[in-house]
């Protein structure tokens, strides 16, 4: 916590990447400085330009200011929602931390699951935007401010920056190619600044690859990390890739091997996530954090492609469905649709069509990546709690714009990027103390890949991330093979099926305590040991009980 003249005091969490330059022009505008940090320049900044400052600020931060002379308190959370703020305000108090733990350490707070976050979690993985999963608790959505104003007790919340609308940009191919070059090379320069060396983590794919690429140029010698994971098959191991990428850069890579992943690594995990997450993938993050962590205190990573640039194979799939279903009339394939969950057991690979055949391609996006239905959902919680939030938070959270590829990157970037996967980062690098910055995020490169890019050079329905990939031939080795794409990810099928990763989600899912109907969880497993691929299913039961059982949550 900082102060400022007796009147400003600073609670700050993250980085301001561009504080040097910010430093520079409010010395030119008189103001002191009595040291070289980035939350000194923060708190300038705001005593020069108040609100608009956060206009200026490149970076990832979550911080509360509170203003002494106004009786004003601002709680900010950087535009894509990189570090997370939590707070709770009950008529009364307002109170809020960088964790939902932080809250919770007044014995006196409620722990009542909120329903509404449950089905959202159940459906989707992960409680959305604003929502917790704890009823009268909140997050602040990315992008935003909180306003609380000490005499009268009012609470506004604000949205300071919005993701862009694509606009024409009136020029060639050729020159969006030489846009994003310079645009990530300055992101990965100034993400480079730091008071401790900055490695990579070089996984072998096109987006840390990138990042190596430019972190090179910027920087001189830099160094790499790759991991490996003991009893990995091939389709987990990269380092061959990676290996190319360090050499031809002249890196300094190193590759380590993962500490094995057992069992009881699973509820540390959980009581770790404030929220819970129903990503399997935390687990190797984790193990890769504290591998590097052994190396280096900050590390950039390449979160953030694949949505900007159009990298999941879903998009292509979207794309190839939008075509060939659009022409059919909704009056004929909803009430199809409608039939298949009824018939059709969890984990059969068909169900996921009835998403997809109800879809109005001009206005919608079809949740094929959910793990649970609204039928499945009431199943499990035997009708106590609402089934139809998630499909309600869908709706609301659909772009308006006729571009279906335009509609399920910014989905995927305002939810799946902003409330799983840099949540997953986030927490898991910290349980390490390692930091870990994402290039792809700058603000700069987020305006220009959403409002200048078109739909066509980031995906189609036969290719991914259309001008990336003409970046990498630009600036990778010619043998780097562009249209590989493999996923951070862990064996859980085979772990599931046996042994004790198998045994505890089996303990768990049957203790007489779990919130979720026996029957429904017992028709699930079984159709795991059938072959239906059930395990991200089965990990979203299990961690949600290993996540509710450490924080003495209620329904």
């Amino acid at each position: 916590m900082t102060k400022c003249g007796g009147r400003f005091t600073v609670a700050f969490n993250g980085e301001i990447y561009n504080f040097r330059e910010l430093r520079s022009e409010l010395v030119e505008r008189g103001h002191p400085f009595s040291s070289a940090s980035d939350t000194e320049v923060l708190l300038s900044a705001w005593m020069e330009w108040g609100a608009a400052a956060l206009d200026r600020l490149v970076g990832q931060f979550a911080f509360a200011l509170y203003d002494g002379q106004e009786r004003r308190l601002t709680l900010a959370r950087d535009r894509v929602g990189e570090k997370p703020p939590f707070y709770r305000w009950d008529g009364r108090a307002l109170r809020f931390s960088s964790e939902l733990k932080g809250l919770l350490a007044d014995p006196s707070l409620p722990r009542r699951i909120n329903p509404d976050a449950l089905d959202c979690y159940l459906a989707m993985g992960y409680v959305p935007g604003e929502n917790c999963i704890l009823d009268g608790f909140a997050k602040l959505p990315a992008g935003h401010t909180l306003q609380f104003r000490l005499d009268d007790g009012n609470v506004h919340v604000h949205r300071w920056w919005a993701t862009p609308e694509w606009s024409d940009p009136g020029c060639s191919d050729g020159e969006l190619l030489d846009e994003l070059e310079a645009r990530l090379e300055t992101a990965v320069a100034r993400q480079m600044v730091a008071d401790v060396p900055v490695g990579v983590l070089l996984s072998g794919g096109i987006d840390s690859s990138l990042v190596t690429a430019m972190a090179a140029r910027t920087s001189g010698r830099v160094t790499t990390f790759t991991v490996g994971f003991p009893g990995a098959g091939g389709g987990y191991d990269e380092s061959a890739h990676a290996r190319l990428i360090a050499e031809h850069f002249g890196t300094r890579h190193i590759q380590l091997v993962a500490t094995p992943a057992t069992a009881d690594l699973l509820p540390r995990l959980a009581a770790q996530f404030d929220e819970p997450i129903a990503d399997s993938s935390m687990i190797p993050t984790f193990l890769v954090s504290r591998a590097v962590r052994e190396h280096c205190t900050v590390a950039l990573g390449g979160d953030g492609g694949d949505e900007l640039f159009g990298g999941y194979p879903h998009y292509s799939r979207l794309l190839a469905w939008g075509d060939r279903l659009g022409s059919v009339p909704l009056g004929l394939r909803r009430p199809a649709a409608a039939l298949m969950p009824r018939f059709l057991p969890i984990g059969f690979r068909g169900r996921m069509w009835a998403r997809v055949f109800s879809t109005d391609f001009d206005r919608e996006v079809p949740a094929v990546q959910w793990h649970f239905g609204a039928l499945d959902r009431r199943k499990l919680l035997r009708g106590r709690a609402r089934s139809s939030a998630a499909e309600r938070t869908h709706r609301e959270r659909t772009p308006r714009t006729g571009n279906l590829l335009y509609r399920a990157t910014r989905m995927d970037f305002e939810g799946y990027l902003a409330d799983d996967l840099l949540v997953k980062v986030d927490r898991a690098s910290m349980l390490t103390s390692l930091e870990v910055r994402a290039p792809f995020l700058d603000r700069d490169l987020v305006e220009f890949a959403f409002g200048r890019v078109p739909s066509r050079l980031r995906a189609t329905s036969v290719s991914l991330k259309v001008l990336l990939k003409e970046l990498c031939r630009r600036v990778l080795p010619s043998e780097f093979e562009t249209d590989r794409k493999q996923g951070f990810s862990i064996p859980l099928k085979d772990w599931l099926n046996r042994g004790p990763w198998a045994e505890m989600t089996l303990d768990v899912l049957t203790d007489p305590g779990c919130i979720f109907d026996r029957g429904t969880v017992a028709s699930i497993l079984r159709g795991q040991r059938a072959g239906r691929a059930n395990e991200e299913r089965i990990f979203n039961l299990t961690l949600f009980e290993l996540w509710r059982r450490e924080y003495g949550a209620s329904m």
